[in-house]
C-alpha cells in the first residue's frame, strides 16, 4: 500500500543537541500508527517536521510518494492536521470561533454565517458526546473540554492526515472511549492517524503499528500486536524499568491533615477526609466531579463556603495560597506550565522560588546558598538539563514536573497536593515521580494525589477517597479494593451501602 505520508533520513540538529538522526517514518492510509519514546526522544521535533513547523537539515518528506516542502500553509493543503499536547486555543473567543478560525462559513459582503458556524460545530462536538454549547467562551470550559474542542479544531479542515500529541492526558475513561470510537471511525474512513501517548494500555487498544524513537535514534517500527508493555518500555528507555510502583516502608503517624465537612456552591459539599503523616490518599473521580477545585480550595486559591480544615491537629483559616505556603502547604497544580512553573526563568530560581525570603530578602540573597540548594534537588530529582541556568520552559514535561515538586522539596512541606502529577510524562519520569511521593511518605509528609489513572490511584496510594458530582461517595481502603469498584463509586450519585471505610 501507498503511504499517505513517508520521510526518509530526516536529520536536524540544534545547537548542543542532535535531535533526530535520519529517522524514518511512514503513515498508510486507514492505520493508526503509535509514536512513543521518551521526552525528549524526537517524537515532537519528528511531528513538526512532518508538519511544516521545523524544517529539517537534510531528508525527503514524501506525501502520496511525491517530494515535497511543507510549510505551515502546504501542510494545510495536503490535509495533515496535528492537536499539539500544549492547546492553542484562544480563551476569550467561543467554542465554534477557534474551531472554524480562519476558515470561517461566509456570506456575502465577507460577513460571517453565524447559523452555519454554530451548526456546523455542533455536528463536530456530537462526535465526542460534548454538551457544550457553540457560543460558549473557551475560558469556561473545564481542561478536558478543552482538549476535546482542539481535536475537533483538527477535524474541522477535512483532514486526511490527522497527528494527536498526548490526546488523552486530561480525559476521563469514558471521554477516551468515546475518543477511541471516533478514531476508529476515522481509520475506517481512511485517514492516517499519528497517536502519541505514554500510556501503554492505549497503545496495545487503539495502535496498529508502533514506531519508539529513544535519543533521536530510530529504534523499531512493529505491529502493535507483536509487542508487550515490557518490549515497548525496554525499546524506549534501553532497559528494563524497575519496579513502577515503589513502596518503602511508611509508618503512619498523626493524622497530618483533616476536613470535615468542607463545601463550595456549586463544585462540591460535604467533603470530609483525614490523612494521616507518611500516608498517601488517593482522590478519584471523572472530570468535573470536584477533585482540582477541593485541591484548590485546601490551597487557598478558593475560597470554602462551610467546612473545616485542620493541619497536624491544629484548624486553621487558609484564605490565600500564601497562608497554606506558611502553614506548610504545597500545590502541584494539574496546568503545570501555566501555574507551576515560571517558563521563561531559571532552573534554579523556580525550585527556590517558595525558600527565598529564608536565603534572604528578594532583592539581596544569597546566590551561593541558592545554587547550592538548587544543585542538590537537581542532583536527587534527576532533572535532565546543561545547568541550574537552563529555562524551566526549555525543558521536558517530566522534568519540568520535577522541578514543581522539587521546589516544595526545598520548601520541607508537611502536606503536598498534587494533582494529575504525571500527566504528559513519559513512562521512565513517571516511575521517578512515583519514587518521589513514596520517599516523601516516608519521610513523615501527608501526601494526596488527584489521578484520573485508576492503575497510578492503586499503585501510589494507602487509601482511596472518591467523588462523583461533587459528593463524596466512598473512602476505600487500597489493599481491598479494585479499578471496578472505585470506577463504580465515581459514577455514583451518592454513597452506596458497600462503601468501605478506612
Amino acid at each position: 500500500m501507498q503511504p499517505l505520508a513517508r520521510l526518509e533520513g530526516i536529520k536536524k540538529s540544534y545547537p548542543g543537541v542532535k535531535a533526530l538522526s535520519g529517522i524514518d517514518f511512514d503513515l498508510l492510509s486507514g492505520e493508526i500508527h503509535c509514536l512513543v519514546g521518551e521526552n525528549g526522544a524526537g517524537k515532537s521535533t519528528l511531528m513538526r517536521v512532518l508538519t511544516g513547523a521545523t524544517q529539517p537539515d537534510s531528508g525527503t518528506i514524501y506525501i502520496d510518494e511525491k517530494p515535497t516542502v511543507l510549510d505551515a500553509k502546504t501542510r494545510l493543503d495536503h490535509g495533515i492536521g496535528i492537536v499539539w499536547q500544549e492547546l492553542d486555543l484562544i480563551p476569550a473567543m467561543s467554542v465554534a470561533e477557534n474551531i472554524y478560525i480562519g476558515h470561517e462559513p461566509m456570506l456575502s459582503l465577507g460577513r460571517i454565517d453565524h447559523q452555519i458556524l454554530r451548526q456546523n460545530t455542533q455536528k463536530l462536538l456530537s462526535n465526542f458526546d460534548l454538551d457544550v454549547s457553540p457560543d460558549t467562551r473557551v475560558d469556561r470550559l473545564a481542561p478536558a473540554q478543552q482538549q476535546l474542542v482542539q481535536i475537533a479544531k483538527a477535524l474541522s479542515h477535512n483532514n486526511r492526515i490527522l497527528i494527536l500529541d498526548e490526546p488523552t492526558a486530561s480525559l476521563t475513561n469514558n471521554e477516551v472511549a468515546n475518543l477511541f470510537d471516533l478514531l476508529r471511525k476515522l481509520r475506517q474512513q481512511g485517514l492516517g492517524i499519528v497517536y502519541i501517548s505514554h500510556r501503554l494500555e492505549e497503545l496495545t487498544a487503539i495502535g496498529d503499528r508502533l514506531t519508539v524513537l529513544r535519543d533521536g535514534h530510530f529504534i523499531l517500527t512493529a505491529q502493535v500486536a507483536s509487542l508487550s508493555h515490557n518490549d515497548i518500555i525496554k525499546a524506549m528507555v534501553g532497559r528494563p524499568l524497575a519496579e513502577q510502583f515503589p513502596r518503602g516502608s511508611r509508618k503512619t503517624q498523626a493524622i497530618g491533615l483533616e476536613v470535615k465537612e468542607l463545601g463550595r456552591h456549586g463544585e462540591f459539599e460535604e467533603i470530609s477526609f483525614s490523612v494521616n503523616q507518611g500516608e498517601v490518599l488517593a482522590i478519584a473521580g471523572i472530570i468535573g466531579a470536584g477533585r482540582s477545585e477541593l485541591l484548590e480550595t485546601l490551597f487557598g486559591l478558593r475560597k470554602a463556603d462551610k467546612g473545616s480544615i485542620s493541619i497536624n491537629g491544629v484548624a486553621v483559616n487558609i484564605r490565600h495560597p500564601r497562608d497554606a505556603v506558611r502553614l506548610g502547604l504545597g500545590l502541584v497544580p494539574e496546568e503545570r506550565r501555566e501555574s507551576g512553573l515560571i517558563l521563561n526563568r531559571a532552573i534554579n530560581d523556580n525550585l527556590i522560588y517558595p525558600i527565598i525570603n529564608r536565603l534572604g530578602n528578594i532583592l539581596h540573597f544569597s546566590r551561593s546558598q541558592m545554587r547550592a540548594v538548587s544543585d542538590r534537588l537537581i542532583k536527587q530529582l534527576s532533572i535532565k538539563a546543561p545547568s541550574g541556568q537552563a529555562l524551566a520552559g526549555s525543558l521536558s514535561g517530566g522534568n519540568q514536573q520535577k522541578i514543581v515538586i522539587g521546589k516544595w522539596l526545598a520548601a520541607g512541606v508537611k502536606v503536598l497536593l498534587l494533582d494529575e502529577p504525571t500527566r504528559g510524562v513519559d513512562v521512565n519520569a513517571k516511575a521517578e515521580i512515583y519514587r518521589l511521593i513514596d520517599e516523601l511518605a516516608q519521610t513523615g509528609v501527608t501526601v494526596v494525589v488527584v489521578s484520573s489513572e485508576l492503575p497510578e490511584v492503586l499503585g501510589i496510594s494507602d487509601r482511596v477517597l472518591v467523588i462523583a458530582q461533587g459528593r463524596q461517595t466512598a473512602l476505600l481502603t487500597t489493599a481491598n479494593t479494585s479499578q471496578e469498584e472505585i470506577m463504580a463509586f465515581a459514577v455514583a450519585s451518592k454513597a452506596m451501602p458497600q462503601q468501605e471505610e478506612a
